[in-house]
């Protein structure tokens, strides 16, 4: 007979009861094939006394090894392990590996795939203490109490089974409703509520678009510069990027008119171009004028799409913003995506995509198949703000704090690090776009700004290929004036490192 005892072990201060440890354990036992398939079991008084357990706790164990199928039982013959299980080999020994040495399958899986290395980059999260981030909104100037409320209301409002059922793929009506009025009020588009669908942020809002809308084969175009989380959707669809040069007027469209002539005469048409006009990322430049007519005409003439990213339009500190290249659309060429998260907090996942209703409804259709729908309450709070004009208000009430910070910050980077640093103050937006004297090393920088207490990115992921620009984004929406006295005063004190080793 097996060692039962030792093979068995019971913990009678777990929270699972011990007939449920010990009919999991005999299960164990045969899928490792120590049971084998037909072997007869000990009596239950004979495994009692091995176990040292009542014989109740063993008459339910094999109760619950019979009502999941490992057991059988024999009328006048006893309990047997079920008769229906295949041998159970010992596997062999991989070249190289020991036989005390085995791999949890908790952490690594018994087959093989191929992890992307397109989809690896680095995860922004905000930080405790100082910091000079990627430009995130000041959480501590969301309107929590309007949002609470606003949440109150939909428990009161309506009917449950509408709530609480199954909604509408591309998002709840009365967001899709406010948000169409407010885009055409402060953006001059011209949507309707079917042109709009909701998602959980403007990455989800980019991805739809671009499985939807690409092939493995296709061309895009973006900036030398650009944001890393457009390129790994364009790529994880196939598709190939090509790019040009981006300069204090933003995209290059002599550069990218030759480009298109160029893959046309090769017969790989562009399909594609990826632009944020506004703000462009990371170097908050934006799109001059003459160059945005200049696109759409070209998105005309070659009948590629425009992907218009437009992360951080409600936030402008000069006069009004630059109308999106959306709102000058006259064929349907333009892709507008946009986000909420910057506007309110990251943690409510609100971004929206507008287009053409053909292509809306293929994205919702794309959608069902990763997220059935999104978060109906948060929707529905977000379009009470905008109803009741709180939302409004809160964007006002952040631009003028915003405002504030960034020119205090950048009269801070002019006197602090005046010798060591260039940058443009913006326009809009909520980060600095900063270039570093090449003797310092970003990463290094980083690190041991990090040790001082102050987080910010090293900026290396902005390079380009073969290029080394020794800059970063400095956010400044996220912290207070005093904060941001702290973080510069920190900079200052790493930056002097450099310089004096330099100097020696």
């Amino acid at each position: 007979m097996l060692p039962f005892k030792s093979l068995i072990q019971l913990d009678k201060s777990s929270a699972t009861p011990v007939f449920v440890q010990l009919s999991n354990q005999l299960g164990q036992l045969i899928r490792a094939g120590t049971l084998a398939s037909g072997q007869r079991l000990p009596g239950t008084r004979q495994l009692a006394e091995l176990l040292q357990l009542n014989r109740q706790t063993i008459v339910a164990a094999y109760d619950e090894g019979l009502a999941q199928g490992w057991l059988e039982s024999r009328s006048g013959s006893g309990t047997y392990v079920a008769a229906h299980f295949p041998d159970v080999k010992p596997q062999p020994l991989l070249p190289g590996q020991s036989e005390t040495v085995t791999e949890s399958p908790q952490d690594k899986p018994g087959y093989l795939f191929e992890t992307n290395p397109l989809l690896v980059r680095p995860l922004l999260t905000y930080s405790a203490g100082l910091h000079l981030d990627d430009g995130f909104p000041d959480i501590r100037l969301a309107p929590m109490e309007e949002l609470g409320r606003a949440y109150r209301s939909y428990f009161r409002w309506g009917n449950p089974q509408q709530h609480f059922g199954y909604a509408d793929t591309k998002g709840h009506p009365l967001l899709r409703e406010q948000l169409s009025v407010y885009l055409n009020e402060t953006r001059g588009l011209r949507t309707k509520p079917d042109n709009i669908l909701i998602t959980r942020g403007s990455i989800m809002g980019l991805h739809l678009t671009c499985q939807t809308l690409l092939q493995a084969g296709d061309r895009v175009v973006t900036g030398e510069t650009t944001w890393f989380g457009a390129t790994m959707n364009i790529r994880k669809t196939g598709a190939s990027i090509l790019t040009v040069p981006v300069d204090q007027h933003g995209m290059d469209m002599d550069a990218l008119a030759e480009l298109c002539q160029k893959q046309r005469s090769v017969a790989r048409p562009i399909r594609m171009v990826f632009v944020t006009p506004h703000h462009h990322y990371p170097t908050t430049v934006t799109l001059r004028a003459d160059r945005r007519i200049r696109l759409l005409q070209l998105a005309e003439q070659y009948g590629f799409a425009v992907l218009e990213d437009d992360y951080d339009y409600d936030f402008h500190y000069l006069s009004r913003p630059i109308l999106p290249l959306a709102s000058a659309d006259q064929r349907g060429m333009v892709v507008y995506v946009g986000s909420l998260t910057k506007s309110v907090a990251p943690a409510f996942r609100i971004g929206y995509v507008v287009a053409p209703t053909a292509l809306i409804n293929a994205l919702a259709q794309l959608r069902r198949i990763i997220d059935r729908q999104g978060d109906p309450m948060l929707e529905f709070a977000i379009g009470q703000l905008f109803k009741t004009g709180d939302l409004r208000r809160h964007f006002r009430k952040s631009l003028r704090a915003y405002h504030a910070r960034r020119d205090h910050f950048c009269d801070l980077l002019a006197t602090e690090l005046k010798e060591v640093v260039q940058f443009t103050k913006p326009d809009g937006g909520m980060a600095v776009w900063t270039t570093f004297d090449t003797v310092i090393d970003m990463d290094s920088l980083a690190l041991q700004a990090s040790r001082e207490g102050l987080s910010l990115a090293s900026g290396s992921i902005h390079n380009p290929p073969g290029q080394r620009l020794n800059g970063t984004r400095l956010g400044f929406a996220s912290s207070t004036e005093d904060e941001l006295e702290q973080g510069v005063a920190i900079l200052k004190k790493v930056v002097e490192k450099f310089r004096y080793t330099d100097s020696r």
